[in-house]
């Protein structure tokens, strides 16, 4: 077999999975294993009297996270779905009979930390008191070609952690393996869904799915992926927002719908936005955004509570307390508080002066919606730390929502601020069709001044609001920032299982022929094409320092029992 380019770890585990493969051992079979516990279930109910009688029988399978091989009698930590506990091997219970090749060849020699294995046995406690697993069977389940990323602690301390964040975003699968935390912010990120859900389902609300592949691009002001339907032979869009199509179901006369879908758009991506998001959106009949508002933050509030049995939650160096009601304060007195300006009834060129005054970079593209969203964004936004509903936003910055009812040039929309981020965001709806058009026909003109985020007229949805759309409120929460704030999590990357990323790069295979002509060992050759080091010009410009600990941290990290060139030796390899 060609072993070409793999590290010392992962030839020795291809060998041994070869070697089970001869004593007629299957690394990955296919039959079902009959688990029939946890490890925190066995933890828990073997401290009660009346369950541990169900622990003498007990099937479980899992990872090996580490291992200490002795004689006749070894240790190893398992790790299933739910937790870890310690499991006991005795060579004489694993091989009652002569052969004793199971304990001695398979535990002892071909297992590795990383392998799947399944263990019957029964529960007990060890001489130091910890509640464990006696093993009288095992089985090999999936044996690991690759060494995981081992995470020591001695005496409080961490060592050798899997910490590195493109690492962990790209192999997420061993984050989720070796930092048990992160899974847990997953598992809070389903439950705060299931929350929403069971809210929104009590008051009989139906749940729906709208088209993710779009003709018109409509519902939000974003630029938008553009894909090809070959058999269409159009083009089409990857979805901004759903919400002209929910909107279509409240047409069709349902009462209240929602989605919790998946958005796309095309632009920047920081620690709080990624190209591929999920949001809720959820529209009601005959209600307005005051009931929306009250909505919102009862919703809120309940999931705080269902996550953290409190509406205190630990955000940063911040206690976020979503307890009802929430403060609410006007856009225009946002702006006044932290500007001083009073931005109402200002023409488009009066605002670019204002923004001149403050610093605000503009361009010609922005008209009077995007200007006063710089302003409220760059002097405003990052003052609302506590849960606060910014409301009544002007008509220009709001093409979808219905006129205030009493206030001229506005509108009867809310964002809802937390942590200096917008959450959420809700209107009274729009449902005069002539207002739309008027509307939409706005959102054109600035397309046509170059505004790429400006919405398009989608003469589908025109007509359904002409066959009558009743009152209604609609609201979108982004799901993504939701669980960042919820489970205390600094970047957005950190709630998403797959965040966008580049592609990763792949380097070429280098011949280590090129090192070893000029002096150097073929195993430390191997290394140095390992540790980024592609050709004797790239030798000879690194820093012998940085060098010398680069490879000799490898070394010790893939455990490949090389001996440690000294700084000279590595020097010498330099100026060679």
């Amino acid at each position: 077999m060609d072993y070409t380019g793999l590290s010392e770890q992962e030839v020795l585990r291809r060998e041994a999975l070869a070697k089970m493969k001869e004593l007629g051992i299957d690394a990955y079979p296919a039959s079902e294993y009959p688990v029939n516990i946890y490890t925190t279930d066995i933890l828990e109910q073997f401290k009660d009297e009346d369950l541990s009688e169900n622990l003498k029988n007990i099937c479980i399978s899992g990872r090996i996270m580490s291992r200490r091989i002795m004689g006749n009698a070894s240790f190893t930590e398992l790790q299933d779905s739910k937790g870890r506990i310690q499991l006991y091997f005795k060579r004489d219970d694993i091989c009652p009979e002569e052969d004793k090749t199971m304990y001695n060849v398979v535990l002892k020699k071909l297992l590795d930390i990383g392998d799947i294995i399944g263990v019957k046995g029964y529960a007990f406690r060890t001489q130091m008191g910890e509640i464990s697993v006696h093993v009288t069977e095992f089985t090999v389940l999936s044996k690991s070609l690759r060494p995981l990323p081992i995470v020591k602690e001695k005496d409080g301390q961490v060592y050798d952690a899997f910490t590195d964040p493109e690492m962990r975003y790209r192999q997420r699968y061993v984050d989720l393996i070796v930092n048990p935390q992160v899974r847990d912010t997953f598992i809070k990120r389903t439950k705060i869904i299931n929350t929403m859900r069971e809210f929104f389902n009590e008051q009989g609300y139906l749940e729906v799915e709208t088209p993710i592949l779009q003709s018109i691009p409509g519902g939000a002001a974003a630029r938008p992926f553009i894909t090809h339907h070959n058999a269409l032979n159009i083009p089409l869009y990857l979805r901004i927002a759903n919400e002209l199509y929910l909107k279509r179901l409240i047409v069709g006369g349902f009462e209240g719908v929602y989605e919790f879908a998946k958005d796309f758009r095309n632009e920047g991506m920081d620690r709080t936005h990624n190209p591929e998001f999920t949001v809720l959106e959820i529209y009601v009949a005959y209600k307005d955004y005051k009931w929306m508002m009250n909505f919102t933050e009862e919703m809120i509030e309940r999931v705080a509570i269902a996550l953290h049995g409190t509406t205190e939650v630990q955000l940063g160096d911040k206690v976020i307390d979503y307890k009802r009601p929430f403060k609410r304060v006007t856009m225009y007195d946002a702006i006044k508080e932290h500007t001083g300006f009073d931005i109402s009834g200002k023409s488009e060129d009066e605002l670019r002066q204002i923004c001149k005054e403050l610093n605000i970079e503009t361009d010609k593209s922005m008209g009077k919606g995007k200007l006063i969203d710089e302003i409220f964004g760059e002097k405003c936004e990052h003052h609302y730390i506590q849960p606060t509903f910014i409301i009544d936003y002007p008509v220009e910055m709001s093409p979808l929502t219905k006129k205030h009812r009493s206030v001229e040039g506005l509108t009867e929309r809310f964002e809802l601020m937390i942590n200096g981020k917008e959450l959420a965001n809700a209107y009274s709806e729009l449902n005069d069709p002539i207002d739309q058009r008027e509307r939409f026909e706005e959102q054109m003109k600035l397309s046509a001044k170059g505004d790429d985020e400006a919405m398009f007229i989608d003469q589908d949805f025109l007509r359904a609001l002409e066959y009558g759309m009743p009152p209604n409120s609609g609201m979108g929460i982004g799901i993504d920032r939701l669980t960042m704030f919820m489970t205390n999590s600094p970047s957005i990357q950190d709630v998403l299982f797959f965040p966008q990323m580049r592609p990763e790069k792949r380097l070429e295979t280098v011949d280590e022929s090129i090192f070893v002509e000029i002096g150097i060992d073929q195993e430390w050759a191997k290394v140095l094409i390992k540790t980024g080091i592609e050709s004797v010009k790239a030798l000879k410009e690194a820093n012998p320092n940085k060098l010398h600990q680069s490879i000799c941290g490898y070394n010790k990290k893939n455990k490949l029992g090389l001996t440690n060139p000294s700084q000279d030796d590595v020097k010498s390899w330099i100026e060679k």
